[in-house]
């Protein structure tokens, strides 16, 4: 092998995390030397057209770096959000994630996936950036994933969203300004003020 290339493409996929055949393209090194250096044991495949370095750790957060990395522009939303905020003690078994309204629909086998469609400000706004795993990952921070939660209620259960606001306040991961912030942006005031009223 040119070890020019192999010397590259585990640089790259020391930056970037997780590494698809399309990043090779951007610094002109066929595809092909992914898959010898998965034979090589250098780098292993831990998607279909995802590769890491062999020795990388895979983290709790994983699922999320893969979909972001097959995603870019998709945001991580509503229970896969609040897992990563510890706000729940739900599992979910497949990345939520948001996605523009005007968005052609996502095909992606893996990781499973659940998208929702968001538009204008309650899809722009409240959007951090976490690295997991090399990868920068679009995620709703805890006070705007609360809202959402209340928006889409009758899909992950009001219990769900009352726990999430409880713990958002006890854990000092929101204030109730930034709850009443992203309640507005959600068209969520009315249907939250009780809760919020109740425990403050």
């Amino acid at each position: 092998m040119h070890s020019i290339y192999q010397d590259k493409i585990l640089q790259l996929a020391k930056s970037e995390g997780i590494l698809r055949p399309r990043d090779l393209h951007l610094h002109r090194i066929p595809r092909i030397y992914l898959n010898r250096l998965t034979r090589q044991g250098l780098l292993r495949q831990v998607g279909r057209g995802l590769y890491m370095l062999a020795d990388a750790e895979p983290t709790e957060h994983h699922a999320l770096a893969e979909a972001c990395k097959r995603i870019p522009h998709g945001v991580i939303c509503l229970l896969s959000a609040l897992r990563f905020h510890g706000l729940t003690t739900q599992l979910p078994h497949e990345v939520w994630m948001a996605i523009p309204n005007t968005a052609r629909q996502p095909k992606v086998d893996q990781p499973a996936m659940r998208f929702h469609r968001f538009s204008g400000p309650a899809l722009t706004d409240g959007i951090e950036s976490h690295d997991i795993e090399g990868v920068q990952v679009r995620i709703y921070n805890p006070a705007k994933t609360v809202a959402d939660c209340f928006k889409y209620r009758n899909k992950i259960g009001l219990d769900i969203a009352i726990e999430a606001l409880k713990d958002g306040l006890y854990q000092r991961k929101a204030t109730s300004d930034e709850l009443y912030r992203y309640a507005r942006t959600c068209r969520m005031t009315r249907v939250m003020q009780p809760y919020m009223e109740a425990l403050l």
